[in-house]
């Protein structure tokens, strides 16, 4: 059975029609993160308040199965030594002088319910967002517990309540919310199904990915993340085996390209014959070695006949940044989910 790219559905509203919802779960996910915001604020004052007069913790521990979001922003920020702790419980030195923060968007993990009351009951300070109605949240009891309300389980909603507090006790870099939802509404804006493929960046891309295997990269901790996470996206919507890795992981499968054959039958070949696409996040870093290896990949892109496509966002802070690029990937991966038939 063959599969071909049909870009014409991406414009035509039955077809658009059908996978309505999740497009608008994506539309909304600026409402998301205002809603969260609103919902944890009461929390955060008081829990800001209240770290004015404590001591600076001996370490942040970020733990459970989103700790790696909060790593990417916080690691070369935080003024103390940081952890993320993705696998089950905490390090064993983890006790009363240190700071636990977790993300539990759902509430439900046994894990992450675990690890917080793993934190309770060695008397470290635990901030944890998650539902208060939730397994998670009924293990969070304790002198030193403070939870911060999330109802919408949206992982980049609740990373961004936590991030707030963290930025209002010195512990991370700021994490407006507001610019976050701003920044994600303007995605919304431009890559709507109701906006033509000719001015839609998200369309555009789907496109550009039809006949390929995306190679995603991103330069800063905060876009190698947002290029893995838009990588399983791909995956799941394309079912093609698209990677995101540094440039080191990268360059020798853009090199190992076989130069293209102009009289190929582009019908004719099968997935396991689609080029490799070069995909770059461009969060503006200003790291010289970023653009270094974006220089290196480019050039070894053009060297091999390796098409390269860039995804670049304007947003005002690094958080806001990650979730442009994000946002506008995953909507790029729902179109080509549209796209894609098969005779």
């Amino acid at each position: 059975m063959a599969t071909w790219f049909d870009e014409a559905r991406l414009d035509d509203p039955g077809v658009l029609e059908t996978v309505d919802l999740r497009l608008r779960t994506l539309a909304e996910s600026g409402a998301r993160v205002r809603r969260e915001a609103h919902e944890a604020a009461t929390a955060t004052a008081e829990l800001i308040a209240e770290a004015r007069d404590g001591e600076r913790p001996r370490a942040v521990i970020a733990a459970g199965p989103d700790s790696r979001l909060l790593r990417a922003v916080l690691e070369p920020w935080c003024p103390v030594p940081f952890v993320a702790w993705p696998n089950p419980g905490l390090p064993g030195w983890a006790g009363s002088l240190d700071l636990v923060v977790m993300l539990a968007p759902e509430g439900n993990d046994h894990g992450s319910a675990s690890a917080v009351a793993e934190a309770v009951r060695r008397g470290a300070q635990v901030v944890v967002a998650c539902p208060e109605r939730s397994l998670v949240g009924e293990h969070a009891a304790g002198r030193h517990v403070t939870v911060l309300p999330t109802v919408t389980g949206d992982q980049l909603a609740t990373a961004v309540v936590m991030l707030d507090y963290l930025a209002h006790v010195h512990l991370g870099p700021r994490a407006d919310a507001e610019s976050v939802a701003l920044s994600l509404d303007e995605v919304a804006t431009n890559c709507s199904p109701h906006r033509d493929l000719a001015v839609n960046p998200a369309k555009m891309l789907a496109i550009a990915m039809a006949d390929t295997n995306p190679l995603v990269w991103g330069g800063s901790v905060l876009a190698a993340r947002a290029a893995r996470r838009l990588a399983e996206s791909l995956r799941r919507t394309s079912g093609r085996s698209a990677i995101a890795g540094d440039a080191e992981h990268l360059l020798p499968v853009i090199e190992a390209t076989k130069p293209h054959d102009v009289f190929a039958d582009p019908f004719a070949d099968e997935a396991g014959d689609l080029r490799p696409l070069l995909l770059i996040l461009d969060d503006r870093s200003d790291d010289p070695v970023v653009r270094e290896q974006a220089g290196e990949l480019k050039a070894a892109a053009a060297r091999h006949g390796v098409r390269v496509e860039t995804l670049e966002t304007d947003a005002d802070d690094e958080v806001a940044r990650y979730a442009s690029l994000l946002l506008t990937g995953t909507y790029a991966a729902e179109y080509l989910r549209i796209g894609l038939v098969e005779d």
